[in-house]
């Protein structure tokens, strides 16, 4: 049962965000009979309707306002996750299914500025959950620690380009902090949305950052996910980018199980990265398309595109530099959507050319 301290607490929440001006798609979602059907229920790791909804509570002007204390979480307070997977994912239905993992032909992608006048950057990353443990707020410290060093004996069997090193942020030296700074490796402890979600505790025991000798790929242990699995470099080759990344997945995956769910593909605390996980990105200068703002977003929302401020989620575009990634992730495969952003981003070339 839940107990009475933590229902009392949900109750005010509710009537906290009922009386709140919040655009979030907790607010639009939790109506009075959703919130009732769940407020008595509890998943086997013990997490309850407020685990999922605390941060929104706190936090009135997110624009998600849930997260999944555990991966039954999904299934558990489904009459709240589904439509709001469904409203961020664009019609992603409570009966529809994921379809299975397939990255596709890898050598179909290519440079997409191969004169380096656009493109600054480009990045591809997934996340993905160890199977077996729960997500951010129900992990132990013992867990944060075993995870750690299941993550690093793993990545420290990786050879060719990805071969690197891991760095746990417990007793990490100011020397090495700085130079992964410089870098803008290091992930900071959570932001006020991760944190109302008690998702930094135990804060730095069991994170850490694996890097290869390069700089082009990166592994990030127990920040927001249990993994995020990074692969990026200067200039818009995607191709190059993409294949590096599906090649470490693809070795990770066979020393790590991963938690997946035949219907929402692989699971995540964030329901807005479920699916393919996958967000495929380029810093990039469109400075004629950014004069014209209607252009850009409508350009963006015909192949599914985010635009973001140069240094992510909520910032400004600094020198006309902006932040553009693929928006879908569920519904489609790994390949399909690497492609939207492919192509999406070409034509935005094209347009820029032209104007």
């Amino acid at each position: 049962m839940v107990d009475a301290a933590v229902l009392e607490k949900l109750e005010a929440g509710f009537k906290k965000i009922e009386a709140s001006d919040s655009k979030s798609l907790l607010k639009k979602y939790l109506t009075k009979e959703v919130f009732d059907a769940l407020k008595t229920k509890k998943t086997s790791f013990g997490s309850t309707l407020l685990d999922v909804i605390q941060s929104g509570v706190e936090n009135p002007d997110s624009g998600i306002g849930i997260y999944a204390p555990d991966a039954e979480a999904y299934t558990v307070f489904g009459d709240l996750f589904n439509p709001i997977i469904e409203d961020y994912h664009k019609g992603f239905g409570k009966n529809d299914k994921h379809p299975p993992k397939n990255w596709g032909d890898v050598s179909v992608f290519g440079n997409l500025d191969p004169a380096g006048e656009y493109v600054v950057s480009t990045r591809v990353r997934c996340g993905r959950s160890l199977e077996g443990y729960p997500f951010n707020p129900c992990l132990t410290e013992e867990q944060y620690k075993e995870m750690e060093k299941k993550v690093s004996s793993t990545l420290s069997g990786l050879e060719g380009e990805l071969k690197g090193t891991f760095y746990p942020l417990t007793g990490m030296s100011k020397e090495v902090q700085q130079k992964l700074i410089d870098d803008h490796f290091l992930f900071k402890e959570g932001d006020r949305f991760l944190q109302a979600a008690n998702a930094c505790r135990f804060w730095p025991s069991g994170r850490g950052i694996y890097h290869n000798e390069n700089k082009t790929f990166l592994v990030w242990c127990n920040e927001e996910d249990h993994l995020r699995i990074i692969s990026m470099q200067m200039g818009g080759d995607l191709g190059e980018v993409y294949r590096r990344l599906v090649t470490a997945v693809n070795e990770i995956e066979k020393r790590v199980p991963f938690s997946h769910n035949d219907r929402l593909g692989f699971l995540t605390f964030c329901p807005t990265n479920l699916g393919t996980t996958v967000r495929a990105s380029v810093h990039i200068k469109v400075p004629k398309l950014a004069a014209n703002k209607a252009k850009l977003e409508e350009v963006a929302s015909k192949y599914n595109l985010q635009v973001r401020g140069t240094r992510g989620e909520h910032t400004e575009a600094e020198g006309g530099i902006y932040d553009i990634s693929n928006k879908r992730r569920m519904g489609l495969t790994e390949f399909e959507a690497v492609k939207e952003m492919y192509d999406g981003i070409a034509e935005l070339i094209k347009i820029e050319k032209e104007l």
